[in-house]
């Protein structure tokens, strides 16, 4: 933790311009790290925000061990979690979202390269995502991004009703096989659905705003790494980096069996 806090440090802030920018720290990421910390409320979820795809054992267990770790520690761990993450509309709206940012960037390739990309200049799924970009619309665009935004008040409103952080794990599958997210090129998308335990509970974060970290606290039998993600209310990743390295002195990564 101290060392994801250092370069936590060295990159924050914002730069000169910039549209968007999260609040500046009040000290040090590197100098909270090992503090003490009240008892907490956090709660967790083990269950899917899909229910098409199961939870491998291996990752709930890493998370009921961060939970028993951090209750051991005094927090108060109880099954609570935003019921926003429940709306399917989530997904849909995060890879719409995706495929008009492709579609941005194709574009400004092509524009420093002084010609249009071509089918050929990129993977099949990055060039067919694009495509779906293309398509979307202007109109429908602003609606996802609206969407989004109303996801992370959603989200924030859990936060805000009592709970300090939540615990879920990082992806629903340990893993895959090297290769085995490999799309067909004749079938493009089945292999990005396939894709989707390794970002079922990360995903959403990534439209709502709320800091986020992965933890490897568990292992399956047969000794893959499995995470477990904590996440905190927008602009606490002083909070986070706290509670992570208690459960880094609690479960050593290097000593998990």
């Amino acid at each position: 933790m101290r060392d994801t806090a250092a370069v936590l440090d060295v990159t924050q802030g914002a730069m000169p311009g910039d549209p968007y920018a999260a609040a500046p720290p009040n000290r040090a990421y590197l100098s909270v790290v090992g503090l003490p910390v009240r008892p907490l409320r956090i709660g967790v979820m083990t269950t899917s925000p899909r229910p098409e795809i199961a939870v491998h054992p291996a990752c709930v267990d890493a998370v009921r061990a961060a939970a028993t770790a951090l209750e051991q520690r005094g927090h108060i761990v109880e099954e609570s979690y935003p019921e926003a993450m429940n709306d399917p509309e989530a997904t849909r709206v995060f890879v719409a979202i995706v495929a008009c940012c492709i579609a941005r960037a194709l574009d400004a390739m092509g524009e420093k390269v002084g010609r249009p990309p071509q089918a050929e200049d990129v993977e099949p799924l990055t060039w067919m995502l694009a495509e779906v970009g293309r398509g979307f619309g202007v109109g429908k665009y602003l609606a996802a991004i609206d969407f989004a935004h109303g996801l992370g008040r959603r989200v924030a409103s859990w936060f805000d009703g009592g709970y300090d952080l939540l615990l879920t794990p990082t992806t629903a599958h340990p893993a895959p096989r090297i290769g085995e997210l490999v799309p067909d090129p004749n079938s493009v998308f089945e292999g990005y659905a396939r894709s989707a335990p390794y970002g079922v509970f990360t995903s959403i974060f990534n439209q709502t705003g709320q800091p986020a970290i992965s933890l490897p606290l568990g292992r399956t039998a047969e000794g893959l790494p499995v995470g477990a993600q904590l996440v905190a209310p927008y602009g606490r990743e002083d909070l986070l980096l706290r509670v992570a390295a208690q459960l880094e002195e609690a479960l050593p990564w290097g000593k998990l069996a």
